[in-house]
């Protein structure tokens, strides 16, 4: 079981092959309870394999991973119920309206009074008009927000978040934002969250993995990573490691 102190996951080693393709290979870190830390790299830097794996959607080929103080390859089933997974990539079925969705998983996540927490998330979230709407009808910004509320309903010790801004406008991304922060305060949940738009980043987490070729390149909070390469922002320190720079060399 995990101590009050001990990491929400923990990876040692962890790799993954695909055929003749390492995907990723000798991931070592950790994240902290409480906080939320960022993984970042371009297309085909590992981030979503690495969070597949940390799904249990996808076996290791190598090393350990521990969530929540439980190993994840021997014992997921003794976690899942308390972590959840969020992506505007994955779309959920398009006939049934958004409330049928909603209850759907709520019945399957075993959340008692299903009705009153879809009520509390549409109202937080701004879903309330759409609930009678069929998923399929909603536009690509309706549906993330859909999507965080599906991931919200068991209220998770672990969220993991792919791109959770993406296709929302400004204004309603700032909200989800806000809403997000507000949610780990008042719950002491730790946020994992993949995510290309890097004021995002900034504003929200504490922790930041660098990914590249599927190794962690370099890690820390984001003020230490922009001092550290000698720049004005996480974009720029983005676009350095994805380009094979090293911090300090100024080009």
């Amino acid at each position: 079981m995990a101590t009050m102190n001990a990491p929400v996951i923990r990876v040692e080693g962890v790799g993954k092959r695909f055929g003749d393709v390492m995907a990723v290979e000798g991931l070592d870190f950790t994240v902290a309870a409480g906080g939320t830390t960022a993984l970042l790299g371009g297309n085909g830097a590992g981030k979503t394999t690495t969070l597949s794996m940390l799904l249990g959607l996808l076996i290791p080929s190598s090393g350990r991973i521990e969530v929540l103080g439980e190993d994840l390859l021997r014992h997921r089933f003794r976690v899942l119920g308390r972590m959840n997974f969020s992506s505007p990539y994955v779309d959920l079925p398009q006939r049934l309206t958004v409330f049928q969705n909603l209850n759907v998983y709520a019945h399957l996540y075993g959340i008692p009074r299903s009705r009153r927490r879809i009520d509390e998330l549409a109202d937080q979230l701004d879903l309330a008009g759409l609930l009678k709407r069929p998923y399929g009808s909603l536009s690509s910004g309706q549906r993330t927000r859909v999507g965080l509320a599906k991931a919200l309903l068991n209220r998770p010790a672990l969220l993991l978040l792919d791109e959770p801004t993406a296709s929302l406008d400004p204004d309603t991304a700032d909200r989800v934002r806000t809403y997000l922060t507000a949610y780990q305060r008042d719950t002491g949940a730790t946020l994992l969250m993949a995510s290309h738009n890097m004021a995002e980043v900034e504003r929200m987490c504490d922790d930041v993995l660098m990914l590249r070729g599927g190794h962690i390149v370099d890690r820390g909070p984001p003020p230490a990573l922009i001092a550290r390469y000698g720049r004005r922002d996480m974009e720029e320190v983005f676009l350095d490691v994805a380009r094979g720079r090293s911090a300090g060399d100024g080009s």
